[in-house]
């Protein structure tokens, strides 16, 4: 059976966007180093880019939904890279900040209505699969965007790092260009007002509402995982070094593999059950962060992950299906819960560091699962697709 090319599109987008996303991570070091800035300071370069997606996501699918979807994420894709070499010669940490708060603006016309895209171009009983090839490619993204800057910044310096990526990014825009044919089945919203009363509409949908929930849950234990085994691993007597920390983002490559099987596990368990099954190994996986010995940690590390990206999966495809109309604009809200729960997950579990350590931020990452499961359990009765 031939590959869709459209199934690549959408996988680009996903990757372009999470490229971009999360490119200053592994060089905020360096970063604070060049610029005699501390850790909380150059840290603000992730924090505006995060905040930029959730004040403005549910306003790009708005106007996705008047002037469409091919149109919009082909610019955002192109505009995107001017912010990646802004921030390549910017010259302080202001300047990287206001590069950074412009590179968020442009993301979500990308992410958010990509999964649009799917939910209109798609049978319905495919879009999850779909939209699990989309995180499959988002994945990929984010460990590239983590890995290649690290990896350039100690060959080139962290300016030619980002400047590969704006090229490498380039190029993801003019093939998606080239694959992602114009939408067939987009219904154009009558205006930026319809747009917006469809918005309102939304959030008194009990089942989008509790999909946004979820979504809050899921990005809120990313982040809080991934940000607090670091500080725990790089203390005695593990003592990992900022390459071995860097390391760890290769257990984001498990749902990688999972994610584009989630329409079939779907349409086997129905959506209900895998949801509630996904999260209690999710719980287990945690649990296992508890455990003294490195691999056990890091087969952890797989498990969190691998869950989290199909729960992903699973929200993303099910506000699609859900929206029967302004599917941008219910994308681009589901959006703005995800990242606020990533705000969210950064600092309340800081609270819990201080409290009581590691222990202590795996009890909250397992209670915030819990409430997940009962949001699952009680939105979803009866959705089996």
């Amino acid at each position: 059976m031939p590959l869709d090319p459209r199934k690549i599109a959408v996988a680009i987008a996903g990757f372009c966007a999470f490229l971009n996303l999360y490119s200053p991570q592994a060089l905020l070091p360096a970063l604070a180093r060049e610029f005699g800035a501390g850790a909380a300071e150059i840290s603000t370069i992730m924090t505006a880019s995060t905040l930029a997606i959730a004040l403005t996501a549910p306003f790009t699918g708005a106007i996705a939904d008047v002037l469409g979807r091919k149109r919009v994420i082909t610019a955002a894709m192109f505009a995107v890279v001017l912010p990646m070499v802004g921030a390549a010669l910017a010259q302080d940490v202001a300047a990287l900040i206001a590069w950074r708060f412009l590179q968020g603006l442009l993301l979500p016309p990308i992410f958010a209505v990509a999964v649009a895209y799917i939910g209109d171009e798609w049978p319905p009983a495919e879009v999850a699969g779909v939209a699990g090839i989309y995180i499959a490619g988002s994945s990929i993204g984010g460990f590239c965007g983590r890995f290649l800057p690290g990896m350039l910044g100690d060959l080139i310096g962290w300016r030619g790092a980002f400047l590969a990526l704006a090229g490498l990014s380039v190029l993801g825009a003019i093939v998606l260009t080239l694959l992602l044919p114009r939408e067939k089945g987009f219904v154009r919203s009558q205006g930026l007002g319809a747009s917006g009363r469809q918005m309102l509409r939304h959030l008194r949908n009990p089942q989008l509402v509790a999909t946004y929930a979820i979504g809050f849950g899921v990005l809120f234990n990313f982040i809080a995982v991934f940000t607090y085994v670091s500080f725990h691993l790089a203390a005695p007597p593990y003592n990992f070094s900022s390459t071995l920390l860097g390391a760890l983002f290769i257990t984001y490559l498990g749902g990688t593999v999972v994610a584009p099987w989630t329409g079939r596990l779907i349409a086997r368990f129905g959506r209900r059950n895998f949801m509630l099954g996904a999260i209690g190994v999710w719980i287990a996986g945690a649990l296992l962060l508890l455990a003294p010995q490195v691999a056990v940690i890091f087969a952890g590390l797989v498990v969190c992950a691998t869950c989290g990206m199909l729960c992903q999966t699973v929200s993303t495809g099910y506000v699609t299906l859900i929206a029967k109309e302004g599917r941008s604009s219910a994308v681009g809200l589901y959006v703005t819960c995800f990242y606020v729960g990533g705000s969210f997950g950064a600092f309340l579990p800081g609270l819990a560091w201080d409290a009581g350590g590691w222990p202590a931020c795996v009890a909250l990452v397992v209670a915030m699962c819990a409430v997940m499961a009962v949001i699952a359990a009680l939105a979803y009765r009866g959705a089996t697709a």
